[in-house]
């Protein structure tokens, strides 16, 4: 059976070398002053039902392990190296995920790919997301509500409060973000989500009119109902 080959693996293939240069360099500055494991690895899904192991450059200290892990909230902030948030900052943290799109496992653009918790937890809503819509390194929910969850999130002091804070105030907008990229991606979308990305690592702003024409779009209408965040029975 022949292999087939998405557009997204073609451009991270030809992407590669440039990549493969700027970890080797992170490799030389990260190692010496985080120590191993220079690539943290961790489970994800791409549909309700199928997992795969995402790539990231390790950016936080070990956990302890008797401590409650879970959304990183501000409780966990401390763990976070000083390099580890300039990386974060500037999304370096995500390089390794070129190969979670060579092997297929993800686009460049959708939405961000689960933790196996939240798919069980609400099997209806990820399997709307993720139905046709491979997950991606970044994406319409990612560029519009970043900032907004990571102050949420920052404010929390406890795994549980910040596990409640995600499930309550956070996956709900972000699903209707990634259903409403579902119905309406195009190359014009892309664009802007691209565009959105880069400006978070420069000081550029798309102009008001197209800001505020994207975040219009939070209103459109998505399957109705799929928003509700139904636990499994």
């Amino acid at each position: 059976m022949p292999v087939r080959i998405n557009l997204d693996q073609v451009v991270a293939a030809l992407l590669l070398p440039v990549v493969l240069v700027v970890l080797a360099v992170l490799f030389v500055v990260v190692v010496p002053l985080q120590g191993r494991p220079f690539i943290f690895a961790s489970e994800r899904m791409k549909s309700r039902d199928a997992a795969f192991t995402l790539f990231k450059v390790r950016t936080m200290h070990p956990p302890d392990p008797a401590a409650e892990l879970g959304a990183l909230g501000g409780h966990q902030m401390a763990r976070i190296t000083p390099l580890g948030l300039w990386l974060r900052r500037l999304r370096l943290d995500e390089l390794p995920q070129i190969f979670n799109v060579l092997r297929g496992d993800m686009r460049f653009i959708g939405p961000r790919p689960p933790a196996r918790r939240y798919v069980d937890a609400y099997p209806s809503l990820y399997a709307a997301i993720l139905a046709d819509t491979p997950p991606g390194i970044t994406g319409l929910a990612t560029v519009m509500l970043h900032a907004r969850e990571e102050r949420l999130l920052s404010a929390c002091r406890s795994a549980a409060e910040t596990e409640a804070v995600y499930r309550r105030r956070c996956i709900p907008v972000k699903a209707r973000l990634d259903l409403l990229y579902r119905d309406r991606r195009g190359p014009w979308l892309n664009l802007v989500i691209l565009w959105r990305t880069f400006s978070r690592l420069i000081p550029i702003r798309l102009s008001e009119r197209r800001l505020r024409a994207v975040k219009a779009s939070r209103g459109a209408e998505v399957t109705p109902g799929v928003t509700r965040l139904e636990p499994a029975r």
